[in-house]
């Protein structure tokens, strides 16, 4: 046992060891996470945002995303890899500590997950906390939640600035858009006691032109704390993406209640703009859903939709033809899809079951 102890000092580096122990522990919190929902949201509301605090308040005062500068060294850091590799390749004991110091990248990345975000998919849903009645919809609930929204994005339009039959134009940068939505979250934190406050920034995503072939608007990086957001998007869905990517960052886990709060945030904002984004982008999940229940009922909903919002619909779908169908988008679809079975949720398809929140919450 003691020849097994020194072996393992001195081929296992002193921090990859702490690591492998962490990791063991996660495992554990991991499992009771699922076993118990009521552990999950604690541990979810308490510890958990303890360590996505931390992650923030060291990334926030870099101004750009340290997660895509990492993934832009990607490539590099495997070359350094290769030929470090080869370099000590004769020293058996160097060998084996790099190896271990390598190996450690993976379960050092779930122990941040798990720490900082994943109990999140197993605690109680957000219909329990709200105490709505959630339940399959039918079309004439999914058409009086559409008629409702329509009637909002209406109201708002008249507050908005459009480009000739073209998309609304936001007034401000992706930055201030940011510092608006976190103005809207302060409104929200005593009305939804379960969403975390927190002091963070958004980071707009550099390659957000080729991140668009991946059909990703925005992305929490839970092992840099991030917000990140593409701003390659027409301007309306910035904020609601904005709101989606900070509700992840406190903690809203399950993509279709991060949808909802995102909802729930821009509504509650002072700003034309930001409640218009949320309205519309909910309008949207709910009048598709709409459209596969009951072709007629949309198009009663569609026809007497602001003349602009309608155009701002179709230079969207215009927009997206350029991006529609990529191998890229197929891949990142195919990770996300299964990334998300493993938490337990329905895979991407989670992100339109924010309607049957929707809903429950018009309905009460």
């Amino acid at each position: 046992m003691h020849k097994l102890r020194e072996k393992i000092k001195t081929n296992v580096p002193f921090a990859v060891r702490i690591i492998f122990i962490i990791t063991l522990v996660c495992i554990v919190i991991n499992i009771a996470a699922v076993l118990s929902d009521s552990f999950a949201d604690f541990f979810s509301r308490y510890v958990g945002m303890i360590f996505r605090g931390i992650l923030s308040y060291i990334t926030v005062i870099i101004p750009f995303s340290v997660a895509e500068a990492l993934l832009i060294m990607i490539p590099v850091i495997f070359v350094f890899l290769i030929v470090h590799t080869f370099r000590i390749s004769d020293n058996r004991v160097r060998s084996n500590r790099f190896m271990f110091s390598v190996m450690s990248v993976i379960p050092l990345l779930y122990s941040l997950m798990i720490l900082g975000f994943g109990t999140g998919y197993y605690g109680s849903t957000i219909d329990e906390k709200m105490e709505l009645d959630r339940a399959e919809v039918s079309a004439a609930e999914l058409y009086e939640t559409a008629i409702i929204l329509r009637n909002e994005v209406n109201t708002i339009a008249d507050e908005i600035d459009f480009a000739n039959y073209s998309f609304s134009v936001s007034p401000y940068s992706v930055r201030e858009t940011g510092d608006a939505v976190l103005r809207a979250y302060d409104k929200i934190y005593d009305k939804y006691t379960f969403i975390s406050p927190l002091y963070s920034k958004v980071k707009p995503v550099i390659l957000s032109e080729p991140m668009t072939y991946t059909h990703i608007a925005g992305v929490y990086s839970f092992f840099t704390g991030e917000a990140n957001v593409n701003t390659n998007f027409p301007d309306y869905t910035i904020p609601f993406t904005v709101a989606h990517e900070l509700a992840h960052q406190r903690g809203i886990a399950r993509e279709d209640e991060a949808n909802f709060v995102a909802f729930l945030v821009c509504k509650e904002s002072d700003d034309p703009y930001i409640r218009y984004s949320g309205y519309l982008n909910l309008f949207e999940y709910v009048s598709s859903a709409l459209y596969s229940a009951d072709q007629e009922l949309y198009a009663k909903v569609a026809s007497t939709l602001n003349t602009d919002v309608r155009y701002e619909l179709m230079a969207y779908s215009k927009f997206f033809d350029k991006y529609r169908d990529s191998v890229a988008a197929d891949v990142s679809g195919a990770v996300n899809d299964a990334y998300l079975k493993l938490q337990g949720t329905e895979g991407t398809r989670s992100y339109g079951l924010v309607v049957d929140l929707a809903v429950a919450y018009y309905k009460k």
